[in-house]
């Protein structure tokens, strides 16, 4: 017996005069139709709302309008390839066929995820950018135990410099170097007594990065500048994208360079490479520390750039994913 998907969605006449057609050739060709509605999904309705109905027998697929000779070969042809393939014995065959039948908890779990994968990504990046937050305020109220295993979770992640860093409930909310020439604040090197910091290889860089803050200052958020930046734009852009139903189109991989990575390799970098203590490099490259501002704004360019990217390409798979799924649990319902 054949099977046949039929999308389909309500109220529709070619789907119900396809349908009608099916039923007449029955006898000829014994098959069973599974119906999966398009409007059940919003990649299904995008991708056949205007051209329902859509037939899939075997590997052939016909979309409407669909006359009844046209619907007979297909089904004379989708039957003479069935009865080949069960000559055969393809063990292959068999197995596909069987494993189409059977929905088993790790379908379940992959059709969830990919329904609601967007929502696990806010999630997780609202979490992931929002504890370095927590840690402060832990220490402001006092908590200070479960603030420092947040720093220690963190440090791994990120370099956690207190003059690359933002800072909670002091009197700045940053504290660069002197050498990042911001005039009207306070420099790290002033409020910490912390000095030699512009030599990368110094124990003092040390001590910068262990530097949480106090009731004057404040106290340091686990991530720095930069990274704080990159995932909060992430998420914002997660926020938006499902906000849109998810149509926003993925950016050309050349605009993701030129607005993502040009920029922070360009701030970052450059400051790098400034910093060795090489003569010949410090000719060519002068010495630089990059600003609070600097660091968020390329940040930010990349975090949004990267998720404009990534998104829309995780959910082009994601309705690939589910039309899979969609349409192998319907035709095992029919089965039973």
């Amino acid at each position: 017996m054949l099977n046949i998907t039929l999308y389909t969605k309500k109220d529709s006449q070619p789907c119900e005069q396809i349908k009608a057609d099916l039923q007449e050739l029955q006898s000829q060709f014994p098959h069973r139709i599974v119906e999966v509605d398009i409007e059940s999904d919003v990649a299904l309705l995008s991708k056949f709302g205007q051209i329902v109905p859509v037939l899939e027998v075997g590997p052939y697929t016909l979309r409407g309008p669909v006359t009844r000779q046209k619907l007979q070969m297909t089904l004379g042809a989708a039957s003479d390839r069935k009865n080949q393939l069960e000559k055969l014995d393809d063990p292959v065959y068999k197995m596909r066929i069987e494993k189409g039948k059977k929905v088993t908890t790790g379908d379940r779990v992959s059709f969830w995820i990919a329904r609601r994968y967007l929502l696990i990504l806010n999630l997780f990046m609202l979490f992931y950018v929002g504890l370095p937050f927590l840690a402060p305020t832990l220490m402001k109220v006092g908590a200070e135990f479960p603030a420092q295993i947040l720093y220690r979770m963190y440090k791994p992640l990120c370099h956690q410099f207190g003059f690359r860093s933002f800072f909670l409930y002091g009197e700045q909310p940053y504290y660069p170097l002197a050498e990042a020439g911001l005039s009207g604040v306070k420099t790290f090197e002033e409020v910490t007594g912390i000095a030699n910091l512009d030599d990368p290889y110094n124990i003092s860089r040390f001590e910068a990065r262990n530097f949480i803050g106090d009731e004057t200052v404040g106290f340091k958020v686990a991530l720095c500048e930069r990274d704080v930046a990159i995932y909060i734009a992430i998420l914002l852009f997660g926020i938006v994208f499902g906000l849109t139903g998810r149509r926003l189109k993925s950016l050309h991989w050349m605009l993701w360079l030129l607005i993502g990575i040009a920029p922070i390799g360009l701030d970052g970098f450059s400051q790098l490479f400034s910093q060795f203590n090489w003569e010949w490099l410090a000719s060519l490259v002068p010495y630089r520390e990059s600003t609070p501002f600097l660091r968020a704004f390329t940040g930010a360019l990349f975090g949004l750039a990267t998720a404009w990217f990534a998104y829309p390409n995780i959910e082009e798979s994601m309705n690939e994913t589910r039309q899979y799924y969609i349409k192998k649990f319907a035709v095992s319902q029919a089965s039973e």
